[in-house]
């Protein structure tokens, strides 16, 4: 696959028109405004009202005047922000609360005078079919089970890569269990087995990733990070093996009380009450299907309605790379030197050179992309600082483990060889990956490294030189033209290099 393809071309950035997306769910009404229908969108907009809408109706079926008030009152800012942002596009969605609701047709005719745009009440397909959207503009060719849990339902969906095959909407939403059983979890327990035995296919998501979606779910997960010190807080893909997750989801819903807890202050309060729920359904759930390993997602149904606008040639673009290459355009001297660095590194990985999967090659490229984001920070700081964004980006196709490979590689193309103060982020990341992922960030970065030394950041230098494997040498090429930028520092990073493939250094001048 060429890096056109995969970059979605090279071509300067489209002119983008904003669209906004108002959900409203069982527990909150929210607002997110994109910047547009493309793969690697930037929410410039997010705002939440708890207006609670799904509290009582598993037994009065109705909405409740106090929730829907709030409910409107957040639209009318809602409606407001999206003309001060110039929002053309404003999408609003609707779900379980609403569309169980008894007063839900009063809801939406007032809902749609207050929001002036429709209302879109989705079944529970749709709303498991744009669950699976999102997941797929996450994620890179996912192929897995995904659920979806909010306060009124659980939508239950098999993505295999770009195939929806079975889809299920489940009463399984914390408020709803909640407000069905008294607030008595032991209660919900028959209830979310029965609900899950009515649903024939879960088996055929064993030994595939189950996607967790929803802020329940996530606010389990940030519980599980501050109990396990993990040091990356990053919820999407953040993922846990599936007996440890099991395991944490009995511990959670048998405790006592849930602000006992310990790291229970870094869930927001609104999701304390039904982090039990979330959990019991979870943990269900999951020894139902028996998964490889759930991973979390923070993309949901609002991703997914975008991923829906976009055209199929957008949707196949690398999310990942796609990101990348934006960043690069929107804080990199030079998106072409970018997008050179890719090439240039590739000749060290043919020949004699050290094996890569095609995944590390992908991984590879990103970092090049990333490589100059931090060049305006002070020279002391810019490998801390480059790692600390690049580490906590919103990026999607990507995991934890090759974020903090780009992270790392970036650092190091900042820093050289050197690991930082013993409580620097970069010696925490290092703790949980590989030596091998180690070992190759600290190559890319030193490749980078040198690469800046000679081209100073500029497209059309490093394009011009060739690196090639000479039995016990690595040996760069300079044409004449380029003879002078030859130097002291530009040996001495390249021999570090050199040392990173096993070889002896040698920048040679062509005849």
């Amino acid at each position: 696959m060429g890096l056109t393809h995969v970059f979605g071309g090279r071509s300067k950035a489209p002119e983008l028109e904003p669209i906004g997306v108002i959900d409203i769910g069982s527990n909150s009404v929210r607002l997110v405004v994109y910047d547009g229908a493309v793969r690697a969108a930037t929410p410039i907009f997010n705002e939440k009202v708890l207006a609670g809408l799904g509290n009582s109706i598993a037994t009065t079926r109705q909405l409740g005047a106090e929730s829907v008030e709030r409910a409107l009152e957040a639209l009318t800012r809602f409606r407001a922000v999206a003309r001060v942002l110039k929002v053309k596009n404003l999408r609003v969605l609707a779900t379980a609360a609403v569309r169980d609701a008894e007063d839900g047709s009063l809801f939406i005719r007032e809902a749609e005078r207050v929001a002036g745009v429709r209302v879109e009440v989705l079944s529970g397909e749709t709303e498991a079919k744009l669950a699976a959207y999102g997941i797929r503009m996450g994620f890179m060719a996912p192929d897995g089970l995904a659920g979806d849990l909010g306060g009124g339902s659980l939508e239950v969906i098999d993505v295999a890569r770009d195939q929806l095959k079975h889809a299920d909407t489940l009463p399984l939403g914390g408020l709803r269990l909640i407000d069905e059983t008294g607030d008595k979890i032991d209660r919900a327990l028959p209830i979310v087995d029965e609900a899950l035995a009515r649903v024939s296919w879960l088996t055929a998501g064993r030994a595939r990733p189950f996607y967790a979606v929803g802020g329940t779910w996530r606010a389990l997960a940030r519980l599980h990070m501050e109990q396990t010190g993990y040091p990356l807080r990053v919820m999407h893909g953040y993922a846990i093996p599936t007996r440890e997750a099991i395991e944490f989801c009995q511990f959670v819903r048998r405790a006592k009380k849930v602000t006992s807890l310990l790291g229970i202050e870094a869930v927001p309060r609104a999701r304390r009450e039904m982090l039990p729920y979330g959990a019991l359904v979870l943990e269900r759930l999951l020894e139902a299907v028996a998964p490889s390993e759930i991973v979390f997602s923070v993309f949901g149904i609002r991703e997914g309605l975008l991923f829906g606008l976009m055209t199929r040639h957008e949707q196949e673009k690398d999310p990942l790379l796609t990101y990348c290459a934006e960043l690069a355009r929107l804080r990199s001297r030079s998106l072409a030197h970018a997008y050179e660095l890719c090439t240039w590194t590739d000749a060290l990985f043919t020949g004699e050179g050290p094996k890569e999967t095609e995944d590390e090659r992908r991984l590879r490229h990103a970092a090049c992309l990333i490589s100059d984001i931090g060049w305006r920070a002070h020279p002391d700081y810019r490998g801390v600082h480059s790692l600390d964004v690049i580490a906590h980006a919103g990026f999607a196709g990507i995991d934890h483990p090759g974020r903090i490979f780009l992270a790392l590689s970036v650092y190091h193309r900042h820093s050289g060889s050197d690991d930082g103060r013993p409580d620097a982020l970069s010696n925490r990341l290092r703790l949980v990956v590989s030596k091998r992922t180690q070992k190759r960030a600290k190559l890319i970065g030193a490749a980078v490294r040198t690469a800046h030394m000679l081209s100073i950041g500029m497209a059309g230098i490093i394009d011009e030189t060739r690196l090639v494997y000479e039995g016990s040498k690595l040996v760069m090429i300079l044409p004449k033209a380029h003879a002078g930028l030859n130097g002291e520092r530009l040996r001495r990073r390249f021999q570090i290099l050199a040392e990173l493939v096993s070889r002896e250094g040698e920048i040679r001048v062509a005849e």
